[in-house]
C-alpha cells in the first residue's frame, strides 16, 4: 500500500514540512530508513539519525528545533510516539481486513450468530447459543464454548480457548494460546488430608478495548464474574485468578499473578513478575515495581511500591543501599567488639 506524505499527515492531524506528494509504502526505524519508508522520532537521543536518515518522511514533534538542515520530509504532530502508534494500529487493521470469509473445516453451533465481514480460520470451533459481532476475526484452532458473547471488531488469535458463558467486549485482542474462563483454583481441605473440588460456576467478563497476551490465563469466578475493565492491557504469561477485578486502563507486565478476589484499581502499572495475594485491594494509579509481592491493601492513590513484601519505592531504594553495605557494617561492628 502506498500513501502520500499529505495523506499520512491528514490521518494524524499533522502538518507537512517538505514535499506533500512524496510517497511512502512501508514503516521503518529512523536509523534504518530507506527511500519509500516512513519513520518517527520521539526520543531526543536518536535525533542525530534525523539528519542523515534515508526515510522519505519522518514523524516529529511540532516543538522540535532543528540543529541543521534535513533531506527528508517531516510530518509535524503533537506527540510523535502516539501518532506512530495510531499509524501502526491503522496498518494492522488494514491487514486484518484483508481476511474475510470462512475457511474449511470449521464449526458453528446451533443458534449461534456472527456478524458481517467476519473471518473464521480453519479448525475453529464456535459452540451453541453464541453471539458474535461484526468484523470479528477468529483464527485457526480457536475454541469458543457455548453461550459466549463477543463484541464487534475483536480479534481471537490461533489456539485461544474461551470457556462457556464468557463475555468479551468490542475491539479486544486475545493473543494466541490465551485461556479465558478456566476453573478457579478452589479446593476445600478435608479431615483426611485430601481436597474436595469447589465447583466454579461464575464466568469471565472482558470489557471493550482490552488486550490479553499470549498464554495468559483468566479464571472464571467461583460465583459472579472475574472482570477486566475497559482499556486494560495484559502481557503474556499472566495469571488472573477467580473473582479478580482489574480496573480501567491498567497495564500488567509478563509473569504477574493475581490471587483470588484481589482488586486492582484504574490506571495502575504492574511490572513483571509481581505477585498479589488474595483479597487485597490496590488503589487507582498505583505503580508496582518488578518482582514485588503485594501482601496487604494499598489504600492511597498514586502510590509507588517496590520489594517483597512491597513498600514505598524511595524507602525501598534506601533500604537496598543499606543492605548492600551490611558486610562492611558487620566488619566495623566486629572491629569495635575487638577493641573493647
Amino acid at each position: 500500500m502506498e500513501f502520500t506524505v499529505q495523506q499520512i499527515a491528514d490521518l494524524l492531524q499533522g502538518q507537512v514540512q517538505g514535499d506533500c506528494q512524496a510517497t511512502v509504502n512501508r514503516l521503518a526505524k529512523i536509523e534504518e530508513g530507506t527511500p519509500g519508508s516512513l519513520s518517527f522520532l520521539s526520543n531526543p537521543k536518536y535525533e542525530h539519525f534525523l539528519y542523515n536518515t534515508g526515510a522519505s518522511a519522518v514523524i516529529v514533534s511540532k516543538t522540535l528545533e532543528l540543529k541543521q538542515a534535513v533531506s527528508t520530509n517531516l510530518i509535524l504532530v503533537d506527540d510523535p510516539y502516539s501518532a506512530f502508534s495510531t499509524l501502526l494500529e491503522v496498518y494492522q487493521q488494514a491487514l486484518a481486513s484483508m481476511r474475510e470469509g470462512v475457511e474449511e473445516p470449521c464449526f458453528l453451533g446451533e443458534n449461534s450468530s456472527i456478524g458481517p465481514n467476519h473471518y473464521r480460520g480453519a479448525f475453529s470451533y464456535i459452540g451453541k447459543n453464541c453471539k458474535i459481532g461484526k468484523n470479528v476475526h477468529i483464527y485457526p484452532h480457536a475454541y469458543i464454548g457455548d453461550s459466549v458473547t463477543i463484541g464487534d471488531n475483536t480479534v481471537i488469535y490461533a489456539g485461544v480457548k474461551i470457556y462457556p458463558d464468557t463475555v468479551i467486549g468490542s475491539s479486544c485482542t486475545i493473543h494466541a494460546g490465551a485461556v479465558l474462563g478456566s476453573d478457579g483454583f478452589g479446593f476445600a481441605p478435608q479431615k483426611d488430608g485430601s481436597y474436595k473440588t469447589i465447583p466454579q460456576i461464575g464466568n469471565v467478563v472482558i470489557e471493550d478495548h482490552v488486550s490479553i497476551g499470549a498464554n495468559t490465563t483468566v479464571d472464571c469466578a467461583t460465583m459472579g464474574s472475574t472482570i477486566i475493565r475497559t482499556g486494560t492491557k495484559i502481557d503474556n504469561l499472566v495469571q488472573v485468578a477467580h473473582n479478580v477485578e482489574i480496573g480501567r486502563h491498567t497495564v500488567v507486565a509478563a509473569q504477574t499473578a493475581f490471587a483470588g478476589s484481589s482488586k486492582v484499581g484504574n490506571y495502575c502499572t504492574i511490572a513483571g513478575q509481581v505477585g498479589v495475594v488474595g483479597h487485597v485491594s490496590i488503589a487507582d494509579r498505583t505503580i508496582v515495581g518488578a518482582k514485588s509481592g503485594i501482601s496487604k491493601n494499598i489504600k492511597e492513590e498514586g502510590t509507588f511500591v517496590q520489594g517483597a513484601p512491597a513498600f514505598d519505592y524511595k524507602q525501598n531504594l534506601r533500604a537496598m543501599a543499606v543492605f548492600r553495605k551490611l558486610p562492611e557494617l558487620q566488619k566495623q561492628v566486629d572491629e569495635l567488639r575487638e577493641k573493647r
